[in-house]
C-alpha cells in the first residue's frame, strides 16, 4: 500500500529553486521515479540549461522562470505548473536566499534586506501553498504533500544568520500550522544538513567541500526514504532521520 501511495505522491511535482543545488538534485530524483516535474527559478538561462540536462537523461521535466519572492508571480507559477504537469501532488519549497553577502548581523541589517529574505523564504512559500492548496485538498487519493526545506539555523542561532534563521524557523511553524488546519494534505519540513552547494559556498567560503554532503545523496534520501515515512506536521533530518 505504501508503495502505491508513494507512486501517486510523486506523479506531479513542483519544485522552487530548481535550477541548481538541492533543487536540481530533487528534480532528478523525482524524475527518475517517472514523476512529471516542474522546476521554478529566477535565472532563465541557468534554468534552461538545467532542464535541458535533465531531459537528456530521459526525465519529464519542465522549467518556468519566475521569482517565488514576487507576489505577482505566484498565481502564474501555480497556473503554468498545472498546465505543464497536471494537478500538483507534491509541492517542494526549496528556493531560499541568505540575504546580503557577506552575511551581516541583525544590528547591521537593513529593514529592506530583512523583508527581502522573508519574501523569498517565508511569504513566497505561504502564497504558493495557498494558491495550490484547494486543488490538492480535493484530491486526497493522490496523497498530496507540501515540503518545506529547512535548516539547522531554524533551531540554533548563529552570528550573521539571523534573517535566514528567523525565516526558516517561521517557515517550520507555518508548516505545522498548515498541518493542524488542513488534514487532507500532508505537510512536513526537512533539514537537508550542510551540503556542497553554491549557497553554502556563499555563506561559508572557507568550508572544506569534503566535509559536506552531496546534494544528489541528500535528494535521494528525501525522496526515497523521508517522504514515504514522514507524518504530517513533522520536522525531519534528511540523512539523520532517513
Amino acid at each position: 500500500m505504501m508503495g502505491c501511495m508513494e507512486e501517486r505522491t510523486m506523479k506531479r511535482v513542483l519544485i522552487t529553486g530548481g535550477s541548481q543545488g538541492l533543487g536540481l538534485s530533487l528534480a532528478r530524483s523525482f524524475g527518475k521515479r517517472e514523476a512529471k516535474v516542474v522546476v521554478v527559478a529566477r535565472d532563465a538561462k541557468r534554468l534552461e540549461a538545467a532542464v535541458s540536462g535533465l531531459r537528456k537523461e530521459g526525465l519529464d521535466v519542465h522549467g518556468i522562470a519566475f521569482d517565488v519572492g514576487s507576489k505577482e508571480d505566484i498565481h502564474r507559477i501555480a497556473a503554468m505548473a498545472e498546465e505543464l504537469a497536471g494537478p500538483i501532488d507534491t509541492l517542494v519549497h526549496n528556493a531560499s536566499t541568505l540575504g546580503p553577502l557577506p552575511m551581516p548581523e541583525l544590528s547591521s541589517l537593513s529593514c529592506e534586506a530583512f523583508q527581502a529574505v522573508l519574501e523569498t523564504n517565508l511569504l513566497g512559500p505561504f502564497r504558493l501553498t495557498k494558491a495550490l492548496l484547494g486543488s490538492m485538498a480535493l484530491r486526497p487519493e493522490s496523497s498530496p504533500t507540501v515540503v518545506f526545506l529547512s535548516s539547522d539555523a531554524a533551531t540554533s542561532a548563529y552570528p550573521g544568520w539571523g534573517a535566514y534563521g528567523v525565516s526558516k524557523a517561521a517557515a517550520d511553524h507555518l508548516m505545522r500550522s498548515f498541518a493542524a488546519e488542513v488534514p487532507e494534505v500532508r505537510f512536513l519540513s526537512v533539514d537537508p544538513g550542510e551540503m556542497d552547494t553554491a549557497m553554502h559556498r556563499d555563506a561559508i567560503p572557507d568550508a572544506d567541500p569534503a566535509t559536506l554532503a552531496r546534494p544528489d545523496a541528500v535528494a535521494e534520501a528525501i525522496v526515497a526514504q523521508v517522504l514515504p515515512k514522514a507524518a504530517t506536521g513533522s520536522r525531519r533530518i534528511a540523512l539523520g532521520d532517513a
